[in-house]
C-alpha cells in the first residue's frame, strides 16, 4: 500500500511538468496549423497598472510612445493604485504628450485598479501591462492580429527574460521558454489557459469587472473570457521584456504571492471553469491546479521512500514497482541527490555554466517552495489583493 502512495506521488510530480506537455504535443499534433491572421488596427487602449512605480514609470511610458501602433487608435492608459511615491507626478509629466491616468488616493488592490481603469478605457481591445516590462515596438500589432478571428476573445503574449543576470535569470528564462512552448500546442489545440498579466489583452466588451480581492487577475479575466465560448490564443511575436528579481529570495515571495492566488481562483472554479468545454477543464487541471500539487507530491515521495528504506517490501520479479532493495535505497539517494543539488545551487554564485546548471534543481525547489508558501497563505487567509513590491534588477 505505502508502494502505491508513493507512484501516486511520483506521478503528481512529474505528469504537471513533463507528462502533460508530452501527451499536449502528441494531440497537438493531430490539429492543422494555425492559419495566418489578417492585419487589423482596432482601437486599442493599453492599460498600465502602477503602485510605487517611479523607478520604471518613465521609461514604460516612452516605450508605449515608441510602438509601431496608429497613434489615434492608441489610448495609453495608467492605473495608480494609491502610490506614496513620485508616480503619479511622473505619469502627469506625461499627460500633455496623450497619457491618461486613472488615480486612487488609497490602495486598494491591482484589481480594484483595473476594474475602476476600465470606465474610462475606450479601445475595442484592451491590452493590460505592467509597469516594469517593456514592448518590443511591433508588439501591439502582434497582439491584436489574431482578434481578425471572431472566435478569439483574449490574446496572451510572450514574456521574455533579459540576458545578463546569472543563473537565475538563466532559469527564470528557460522556465519560459517552456510555458511559450506548452501555450503554443494549447493554442493548435484550440485554446490556451494561461495569460501572463503584463502582455495580456481581450475584447473590451467581453469583460465583466471581477471581485476587487482576486489576486491572479489575469488568469480569471481570461478564463471569464473562455467560458463565455470565446478562445484565447498566444501570440508568440507580441514581446514583453523585463528583468527577473532581484534575488532568490524576492523571486519566491512573488511566486508565493502567485500561487495564492491560483488557490484562490480553484476555491472559486465554479464562477469561472468551462465546464461544458472538457478539454479546456483538462488543461486548467493539468497545467494550472496539479502545478500547485507538485510540492505536496514532492513531501509524500520522499516520506513514502523513507519508510519504505526503513521497511523494506518482499523482492521478487517486481522488484522495482514494489520498491523492494535496492531499489528503495537508490530512489531514495536519487532524491537527496537532488535536494542537495539544489542546496549547492543556492550557495554558488559564481556565473559559470556550471552554476547555471546546478541552479535547475535550486530553481524547481523554490518554485514547489513558493507553492508550498502560497498554499498556507491562501489556508491562514493571509495573503491579501494587495501586491507587495519586490526589489527588480535595474
Amino acid at each position: 500500500m505505502i508502494t502505491f502512495f508513493f507512484w501516486i506521488f511520483v506521478f503528481f510530480v512529474i505528469y504537471p511538468y513533463a507528462g502533460y506537455p508530452m501527451l499536449l504535443g502528441l494531440l497537438a499534433r493531430l490539429k492543422a496549423p494555425q492559419k495566418e491572421y489578417h492585419p487589423v488596427e482596432p482601437q486599442v487602449t493599453l492599460l498600465i497598472a502602477a503602485y510605487n512605480e517611479e523607478t520604471f514609470i518613465a521609461a514604460k511610458l516612452e516605450n508605449s510612445l515608441a510602438l509601431d501602433y496608429p497613434r489615434e487608435k492608441l489610448q495609453i492608459l495608467v492605473t495608480d493604485d494609491g502610490s506614496t511615491d513620485r508616480t503619479r507626478a511622473i505619469v502627469e509629466e506625461f499627460v500633455a504628450r496623450g497619457v491618461e491616468v486613472s488615480t486612487s488616493p488609497e490602495r486598494h488592490g491591482k484589481m480594484a485598479a483595473i476594474n475602476r481603469a476600465m470606465a474610462q478605457a475606450r479601445g475595442e481591445i484592451v491590452a493590460f501591462s505592467d509597469a516594469n516590462n517593456m514592448y518590443e515596438i511591433g508588439t501591439l500589432r502582434a497582439m491584436v492580429r489574431p482578434f481578425a478571428d471572431k472566435s478569439v476573445g483574449a490574446v496572451s503574449g510572450s514574456k521574455i527574460i533579459l540576458k545578463g543576470d546569472g543563473a537565475l535569470g538563466e532559469s527564470e528564462g528557460a522556465y519560459w521558454k517552456y510555458e511559450s512552448w506548452i501555450k503554443k500546442q494549447e493554442t493548435r489545440l484550440g485554446s490556451t489557459i494561461s495569460a501572463t498579466g503584463e502582455i495580456f489583452a481581450l475584447r473590451r466588451i467581453l469583460f465583466e469587472c471581477p471581485p476587487d480581492d482576486i489576486i491572479n487577475d489575469d488568469f480569471y479575466m481570461a478564463m471569464s473570457v473562455v467560458k463565455k465560448g470565446y478562445r484565447m490564443v498566444f501570440a508568440p511575436d507580441a514581446r514583453s521584456s523585463e528583468r527577473i528579481s532581484l534575488t532568490a529570495i524576492d523571486e519566491v515571495a512573488r511566486r508565493t504571492r502567485i500561487n495564492a492566488g491560483r488557490y484562490q481562483v480553484f476555491g472559486r472554479f465554479a464562477d469561472i471553469a468551462p465546464f461544458n468545454q472538457p478539454v479546456i477543464i483538462w488543461q486548467i487541471i493539468s497545467h494550472k491546479f496539479m502545478r500547485t500539487l507538485v510540492p505536496l507530491g514532492m513531501i509524500g515521495a520522499f516520506l513514502t521512500n523513507l519508510f519504505l528504506v526503513i521497511f523494506p517490501p518482499a523482492g521478487g520479479p517486481l522488484a522495482l514497482l514494489r520498491l523492494a532493495t535496492p531499489w528503495n535505497l537508490v530512489f531514495l539517494l536519487l532524491q537527496v541527490a537532488f535536494y542537495l543539488l539544489a542546496l549547492l545551487g543556492s550557495l554558488i554564485k559564481l556565473d559559470s555554466n556550471l552554476a547555471r546548471l546546478l541552479y535547475i534543481p535550486t530553481f524547481l525547489v523554490n518554485s514547489n517552495l513558493a507553492a508550498l508558501l502560497g498554499l498556507i497563505r491562501y489556508l491562514t487567509g493571509s495573503q491579501t489583493s494587495l501586491w507587495n513590491k519586490v526589489k527588480r534588477r535595474t
